[in-house]
């Protein structure tokens, strides 16, 4: 219990809530932890639910999947930060993603409902979680529409830089590490993973950039 209070003082969702007041909310917000194998399925796409996740440990990816197969990566998600809050806020809503466990993981769900409404001892920091999930929502479509600016350069040396270029400003320097492998970075761009083995490559050679599997350093 420590050690998940630990992780939620570091989570938005209880932002400018302390880790005796966290407990005590957490027994009215009706949470249910869970704990997910490498690899295995958290939620799928076609569900329906009712409360959202937040990592406690490990890393959860958050994807998209056509008919045969292929994915499109969404998001990384790592131990303090939440999915599927957006659905869970939208009675009815079908999640169009799925939602997988990168590592092994740790994670505990809380009913959005419970959230939304006053419990019955008044809670006095109900209210505080409830901006916090709000701005939980506006970071999450921040993100989205970062992302599709990516996806709207027009070849794939411009789609690498601008996604690093959003990396170096979300991290306030030019030497960051990134949350996804090769591959995975290859999806999140949708491009194939040679050509971007390529670029990258080129990019080294032409002192625009150092890489070294999750690293990156920008040159000016």
């Amino acid at each position: 219990m420590k050690e998940m209070l630990s992780v939620l003082r570091t989570s938005g969702i209880f932002f400018g809530i302390s880790e005796e007041e966290t407990e005590k909310m957490l027994h009215c917000l009706e949470v249910r932890p869970e704990t997910y194998q490498k690899d295995e399925y958290i939620l799928r796409a076609g569900d329906r639910v009712e409360a959202f996740g937040v990592v406690i440990t490990g890393k959860v990816m958050i994807i998209q999947e056509d008919f045969w197969g292929n994915r499109n990566i969404l998001a990384a998600v790592g131990a303090g930060h939440c999915f599927a809050e957006t659905f869970a806020c939208s009675p009815g809503a079908v999640l169009n993603v799925s939602v997988i466990a990168e590592t092994n993981v740790q994670v505990l769900f809380l009913n959005v409902k419970r959230i939304l409404t006053t419990c019955p001892s008044t809670c006095s920091h109900h209210s505080r979680m409830i901006r916090n999930l709000l701005s939980e929502l506006a970071e999450k479509n921040l993100r989205l529409n970062e992302k599709i600016t990516h996806l709207g350069q027009r070849s794939r040396r411009a789609k690498i830089l601008s996604y690093l270029s959003a990396e170096a400003q979300r991290h306030g320097s030019a030497e960051f590490d990134i949350a996804f492998s090769r591959q995975q970075l290859a999806d999140y761009l949708s491009v194939d993973r040679s050509g971007l083995s390529m670029e990258l490559s080129r990019m080294q050679e032409e002192g625009l950039l150092e890489y070294r599997k999750k690293h990156f350093v920008l040159k000016s």
